[in-house]
């Protein structure tokens, strides 16, 4: 993929159309210069056919849970032509959150571990936000990716794969306060060194605006820096193609993909137009 950093180190509303086993796939060679995202929300749908290139959901909406209709969408995105070039035909994207402010009603927050920013003992900290994107993209492998795609008979290699961090303001955040933008921003730093150090390429979904809500500005001393930005928001190619030129979510990055939004038969489909 154009532009998209190997991340290395200590290191999407992206939904639309899914796939229900034996269901035939819909509208034929649409999409060949195009890949499609999928997730959760349409287990009961057909799936385009003839897409360039899939990005599949791992999550269920929130990031500690699974989709349910992984192992199918894994099996469609295994079936995109990936003639578009620089963009794999398989791809996936992974939920995130910081839910530090809740820790003492979560199970899930740190309570040990190493960050380059310190020991993790439990606080609502960077330290521990870090420990907590390491540990969410670890079960988005080991625990979601990995054995569904094995039951899928899919063969994955997560370091042969693009995963992209997909930043919203619907999954649950700290907020209030520059400490806790960096918290959340430690936390994406986490995801993106344990996926980087299996030798994937990470890149980051979102919005300008609801990125600048949840992180802020990206310092150069970041992992995050450098990665590429898929960005939402269009509701048609044209205008897809002119978010091409705006600014990426990181200054060091760049934008490689545009997505936009199409009604067909009265279902929502996310198109990804390459940059």
């Amino acid at each position: 993929m154009r532009g998209l950093r190997r991340v290395t180190g200590v290191l999407a509303g992206a939904a639309a159309l899914a796939l229900v086993p034996g269901t035939a796939t819909a509208a034929p060679g649409d999409g060949a210069d195009l890949g499609f995202d999928v997730s959760y929300p349409q287990c009961d749908t057909p799936l385009p056919a003839g897409h360039g290139f899939g990005i599949v959901g791992v999550n269920g909406g929130v990031a500690t849970t699974i989709n349910p209709c992984l192992a199918d969408q894994l099996r469609w995105a295994q079936r995109a032509s990936g003639d578009v070039a620089e963009h794999p035909g398989l791809q996936v994207y992974v939920n995130t959150a910081n839910p530090g402010q809740f820790e003492d009603e979560i199970s899930t927050w740190p309570r040990s571990g190493t960050s380059p920013y310190g020991e993790c003992a439990g606080d609502v900290d960077l330290a521990c936000s870090y420990v907590y994107g390491q540990t969410r993209a670890s079960v988005d492998i080991h625990g979601f990716l990995l054995p569904t795609a094995a039951q899928a008979g899919v063969p994955v290699v997560p370091a042969d794969l693009v995963w992209w961090l997909d930043v919203e303001t619907m999954n649950t955040w700290q907020s209030g306060s520059a400490a806790a933008l960096a918290a959340n921003r430690a936390t994406l730093e986490g995801m993106a060194d344990y996926l980087g150090s299996t030798g994937a390429e990470v890149g980051l979904y979102s919005t300008g605006q609801q990125w600048q809500q949840i992180v802020g500005l990206v310092p150069p001393s970041s992992p995050l820096y450098e990665l590429d930005s898929w960005l939402a928001g269009a509701q048609s190619r044209t205008e897809a193609a002119v978010h091409c030129a705006d600014a990426p979510l990181t200054a060091g990055g760049e934008v490689v993909l545009s997505q936009y939004v199409v009604e067909r038969d009265g279902r929502l489909l996310d198109h990804d137009l390459p940059c």
